[in-house]
């Protein structure tokens, strides 16, 4: 039995989510991928799935397991790679995610001039507001706005984001330019889902935090969406319309401090440099490109 082989089989198998998934991505017999599964829980003495015929479904041995595999088969493909010349030059792919309306803006054109100017690798870019898991999902490096937990990734900052209050002129001339956070009381609010609450709003630092209870009529789950009205978002999905006049900044004094905005990646071992030239590329540019934001 191939140990290398039965490994990535069973990665495999357990990240499609069925033999069949497997057996035809790999363009062999169901019966094949079913075989060596289970020539490998022979030789581990263990069962690695249980197996029914709607899905299939980790034992604990199986979840150790895995977690191993993957490990091990990560180790593998760093040394193929420096054998094959990876830490020599820029080449191969990487594998990037962001936030989607901050990626559409400043990511990609930065990749693009990136992929223009190391014509040897390839980039796979993921936006979507969802925190992936670098390792697990075998992501390179991600983009991330606000506060970073502790851990064992690297972080590389790469600027600030203000999160502001944002309001059309016609709405403004309509019904008044609140002043103060307690003026929001008689203002209709939108809010976006993932910055703010529907029923209170907060403004300045924790030491001096007002928090404001505010009338959300409507709420939204994309903040591109919130930020054409009264709303909460973060300067960078305001920024053009701001610069139009298409919407007005307001409560500026009280906003609360600025998220940081970092590159992260795992940072475990020699990087490959790939993953080093983008960042030596792509740091000094979002730097620039945020501090011309609001």
């Amino acid at each position: 039995m191939d140990r290398l082989d039965a490994m990535s089989l069973f990665v495999a198998t357990v990240e499609a989510g069925s033999l069949s998934a497997v057996a035809r991505h790999a363009g062999v017999p169901l019966a094949t991928v079913s075989r060596k599964l289970s020539e490998l829980e022979r030789h581990l003495k263990t069962r690695l799935l249980n197996r029914s015929t709607r899905r299939l479904t980790l034992t604990d041995a199986g979840r150790s397991y895995l977690a191993a595999c993957r490990r091990i088969l990560d180790e593998v493909g760093e040394a193929e790679r420096a054998a094959a010349g990876e830490y020599l030059s820029p080449t191969g792919e990487l594998v990037i995610t962001a936030p989607v309306v901050f990626g559409r803006l400043h990511v990609l054109p930065v990749v693009t001039d990136f992929l223009a100017a190391y014509p040897d690798v390839d980039i796979r870019l993921t936006l979507s507001d969802r925190i992936t898991q670098l390792i697990e999902e075998h992501i390179d490096l991600a983009v991330r706005i606000g506060e970073l937990p502790d851990s064992a990734m690297v972080a590389a900052p790469v600027g600030q984001i203000r999160r502001i209050v944002c309001a059309s002129p016609a709405y403004l001339a309509k019904h008044g330019t609140p002043f103060e956070p307690r003026d929001l009381s008689g203002h209709n609010c939108i809010t976006f889902e993932g910055l703010a609450s529907p029923a209170t709003w907060s403004f300045g630092t924790d030491k001096s935090e007002t928090v404001v209870p505010v009338r959300s009529r409507l709420q939204l789950n994309t903040a591109e969406a919130a930020s054409m009205r009264r709303s909460p978002v973060l300067s960078y999905q305001a920024d053009a319309a701001v610069r139009a006049g298409a919407l007005h900044v307001v409560l500026e004094p009280f906003e609360p401090p600025p998220w940081p905005v970092n590159l992260l990646h795992a940072g475990q071992g020699l990087l490959p440099v790939k993953l080093r030239a983008f960042l030596d590329f792509a740091a000094p540019r979002l730097k620039e490109r945020l501090a011309r934001s609001l």
